[in-house]
């Protein structure tokens, strides 16, 4: 299984470089690659762009935790990378709920360790 974003409660869990990778991926989505299909990421454009931006946070707020810096343009919910126009940001739709996207179940947690094993990877 290939995986585009980790489940959210890998997040703390992440090696350097997978973390890293997940904030250049959602920086991705984010920006114009939002709406652009790929069988890996497909769900997401499901739900509301805030839920990816909710995402995204929980990502950075762990990197910052860890001691790197993210460029501030990416706290403002509304940023979508330097070639994007803003996005027009509804705090209603957010996901108050955990995991945010509720294809991160217990089978897709499963999936992501699977995926980080056959890395080498053991958490």
């Amino acid at each position: 299984m290939s995986v585009r974003l980790w489940h959210e409660a890998l997040i703390p869990k992440l090696p350097r470089a997978q973390l890293l990778g997940q904030h250049r991926e959602c920086c991705a989505l984010r920006g114009l690659g939002w709406n652009r299909p790929h069988a890996t990421v497909n769900y997401v454009f499901q739900h509301p762009y805030e839920y990816l931006v909710q995402y995204h946070r929980l990502v950075m707020e762990e990197m910052e935790r860890r001691g790197y810096h993210v460029d501030p343009a990416w706290w403002d919910p509304r940023y979508r990378g330097k070639r994007a126009p803003l996005a027009d940001i509804d705090p209603s739709r957010y996901s108050w709920s955990s995991p945010i996207y509720p294809e991160h179940d217990d089978r897709y947690l499963a999936d992501c360790l699977e995926n980080l094993r056959a890395k080498g990877i053991i958490l």
